[in-house]
């Protein structure tokens, strides 16, 4: 009788607490079936379909892939040619292509792909260039091959032309490993740029919710640059490249310069300051660029004095 006096308030007492783990649970389903919507009347369907509001806000989106349009890419002499425009995943490649002139002398021919108008949906476009439809792309003729995404750009031209990339495979490594943490990260900065500046509306929920991250991507990024140059050392390389143009857009195209506090992060700006002055730099942000000196089209280096 005492071993049953012992167990069953032992069982009793699990039963309880399977019982408030149930209950709780349920609670959490209900707490989930009635969250508050935005707009008031949105009811979350069980299959998400293209239609109503949200074929309205899709801009040129679709949720499938493919051509649209029947269209040919214009070509040029050089080996290189690049599709693109000025946004900042673009302006990696016209960026490292300049630097690649300026220490190689590396001609490129440089053609808009006007995103807004549908260009990436062009027949050529999708099946010879990017399935994807997103810019930038490149063809390389030398090897009759296509590179897209920007991060595969960037390292395409620098192990090709053996530039902006380190020798030293310890180095080399750690160049990648900040390369492709911008590739990751780039995202969550876009969203924080639609949520905004380019929503029609401003949710607070999401905006928080990117802002947080960006401003921990910025804290990651200004540690990594105490007392260095540039993001991996002393060396100026396709890591560097890449985070820059998303960080300058964080300001001047999506204007949370101060909502994000940008200038508290002083070891970002010291090295931002210094990329910009790069004659390279600043040739590659007029390609395909926003600006009222940007190249609509860029063909030789003697582009830039016309």
């Amino acid at each position: 009788m005492k071993i049953l006096y012992v167990v069953v308030p032992l069982f009793s007492t699990r039963v309880l607490a399977f019982q408030h783990a149930v209950q709780n649970q349920a609670r959490k389903i209900v707490a989930m079936s009635t969250k508050a919507t935005l707009p008031d009347d949105y009811v979350l369907p069980k299959v998400w379909k293209f239609e109503g509001n949200a074929e309205k806000t899709a801009g040129s989106n679709r949720p499938t892939a493919g051509v649209r349009t029947e269209a040919k890419l214009p070509q040029g002499d050089h080996a290189l040619q690049l599709y693109a425009l000025g946004t900042p995943n673009g302006a990696k490649t016209t960026i490292l292509l300049e630097e690649l002139n300026e220490l190689k002398g590396i001609e490129y021919d440089a053609w808009k792909i006007n995103i807004s108008q549908g260009d990436q949906f062009g027949s050529e476009y999708v099946d010879k260039l990017n399935p994807n439809s997103k810019i930038p792309a490149l063809y390389d003729k030398d090897l009759q091959a296509r590179v897209f995404e920007s991060g595969s750009i960037l390292m395409h031209l620098a192990e090709k032309y053996q530039a902006f990339i380190p020798t030293d495979p310890a180095k080399r490594i750690e160049c990648f490993n900040w390369l492709f943490w911008q590739v990751g990260g780039g995202p969550s900065m876009g969203a924080f740029g639609h949520f905004y500046k380019a929503a029609p509306i401003h949710i607070e929920y999401a905006i928080d919710r990117f802002a947080l991250e960006v401003k921990r991507q910025l804290s990651v990024l200004d540690i990594q640059l105490e007392d260095k140059q540039y993001i991996c050392g002393n060396e100026y390389t396709i890591a560097d490249i890449a985070i820059y143009p998303w960080i300058l857009t964080l300001d001047s195209g999506y204007k949370g310069g101060e909502f994000l506090g940008i200038s508290e992060y002083t070891n970002i700006a010291a090295w931002v300051h210094r990329i910009s002055q790069r004659p390279a730099v600043i040739r590659g942000r007029r390609v395909l660029g926003f600006t009222d000196d940007a190249l609509s089209e860029r063909h030789s280096r003697a582009d830039f004095d016309k």
